[in-house]
Parts: C-alpha cells; structure tokens; sequence
C-alpha cells in the first residue's frame, strides 16, 4: 500500500481517500462513477486508496480482494478493480474463472495472480484492512474516510460525493 506522508518536511503529504470496498457489491460498482469524478478532479493531489472489506455474504469477494493486491502489484490495480466491478453479477456466478479472465483481458500475468491465490501471498493485506476497517466502525460498502471522517455509502451513495470534495478542498491548497 502506498504511504500517505512524506519525508520531506518541505512538502505536504498528500491527504487520503480510504474506500473501503469490496469487488462483489453492487453498492461500490455504483459508486465507481463518483470516484472516476474524483480521481479525475483532483488527479495526484488525493491520494485514493482501495481498501478491502470483503462481506460474508458474497461468496467471492475474498478471493477477488486476493486479485486486486496481485493486480496493483502487478501495476494494474485500478483497471482491474473497475472492471470486475463492472461485472459484479458475474463474479458472484463465476468467481475465480471470472477474475483470471479478466486479468488476461488486462494484459496482468494471470499465471501469476492464479498462483498468488493459491499461495495466499495476500491474505495480510486483506485481513488486516478487514480488521482495520471493523475496528474504525465500518460495517458495509462503500465506506470512505477522509481526514477521519467515516462516510458510510453502504446505505445511500447520496451526497457523499460532494461531502468528499468538501473536505478534500479544504485539505488541498488552492491550485495554481
């Protein structure tokens, strides 16, 4: 995962969207276009990082919280996460057939990600932001937090968007 502070004291670090997600929930697919909104708004001056928060509910969304890591370790970790949850219907029928086609689709090594899910190489990083995430009192997807703030999207994507951009403009110097 990306570090959000700098050891330059000169430079800012760059403040940081948590969304915490999971790759089987329709909720987070919806809330894909307000993230692109974002990304695309404030570019590198916001860091976003996905965080995982796979429910018991869906069967595969571990797994597929296993393929995103191998996917950003790959150097493909947002088209990955975008287009399977393009295809959350699928992933639900299909799941681990599902999430290799679409690496091979991606041009990532899907040798190499059918091996990281059989070695379980990443089953830290997922457990640990689950366990985070419980801990900070999320409890569904999407969750962000931004500057401590939690802003629980599982029910209502309604507004949260703007509430992002309200905090993030007040985090980030004018740009020039």
């Amino acid at each position: 995962m990306n570090d959000a502070t700098s050891s330059d004291p000169a430079r800012p670090a760059r403040p940081v969207l948590d969304v915490w997600c999971e790759l089987q929930c329709p909720d987070c697919h919806a809330a894909l276009e307000d993230l692109r909104a974002v990304r695309e708004r404030y570019g590198d001056r916001l860091e976003i990082r996905l965080r995982h928060f796979p429910l018991e509910k869906h069967k595969h969304a571990y797994v597929a919280a296993q393929a995103a890591e191998e996917a950003i370790e790959q150097g493909q970790g947002w088209p990955f996460i975008e287009a399977v949850l393009a295809r959350t219907g699928e992933l639900g029928s299909r799941g681990e057939r599902l999430l290799l086609e679409v690496a091979a689709e991606l041009g990532i090594d899907a040798e190499e990600m059918d091996t990281a899910l059989i070695d379980g190489r990443h089953l830290l990083i997922v457990d640990a932001d689950q366990a985070e995430g419980k801990a900070i009192g999320v409890s569904g997807t999407p969750t962000y937090v931004i500057d401590g703030e939690r802003l629980d999207g599982g029910k209502s994507q309604e507004g949260l968007r703007a509430r992002i951009e309200e905090i993030a403009d007040r985090l980030l110097p004018e740009q020039s």
